[in-house]
């Protein structure tokens, strides 16, 4: 199953934001498989998330996210998350990480961002947050935003 829909993958994401943020991601409850469907296909905000690989890369995308950045599901999961701030704005979008990756979220961040046509956009009022399981296993970082503004 692909992650777009799968209910594990939602509770990941979903289950890991309340602990760490302390708020819900979805403004729903319910089942999962259905969330994941609404988060997926419905939700009127970006989602992306991205493993650990020492490059990584995205492993999740949801609709909101694919039409801001204008990659489809399957270019997007292959994508090093890297590739979606331009070269000179990559070392920021790594202190931003490294900084989720020591304080467990950040909350309020903005960044420059970078679509596959090139047209640049700031990202604002997003949130990233570490994936961790239940039994405390890191498994990547989420970030979710509704506001952005082109360049």
């Amino acid at each position: 199953m692909s992650l777009a829909h799968d209910p594990d993958f939602l509770r990941l994401l979903a289950g890991s934001h309340a602990r760490l943020v302390g708020a819900p991601l979805l403004p729903m409850e319910g089942d999962a498989a259905e969330q994941a469907r609404w988060l997926y296909g419905d939700a009127p905000f970006c989602v992306l998330a991205h493993n650990t690989d020492a490059d990584p890369r995205f492993v999740y995308a949801n609709r909101s996210a694919q039409a801001r950045f204008e990659y489809g599901w399957d270019e997007f999961t292959t994508l090093p998350s890297r590739l979606s701030a331009e070269a000179p704005d990559r070392a920021e979008r790594q202190r931003l990480l490294d900084a989720v990756t020591r304080d467990g979220f950040i909350g309020d961040y903005r960044g420059l961002r970078i679509a596959k046509s090139g047209r640049r956009f700031w990202i604002e009022n997003a949130t990233v947050w570490q994936l961790i399981d239940e039994a405390g296993t890191l498994r990547g970082q989420a970030a979710t935003f509704r506001d952005w503004r082109e360049v």
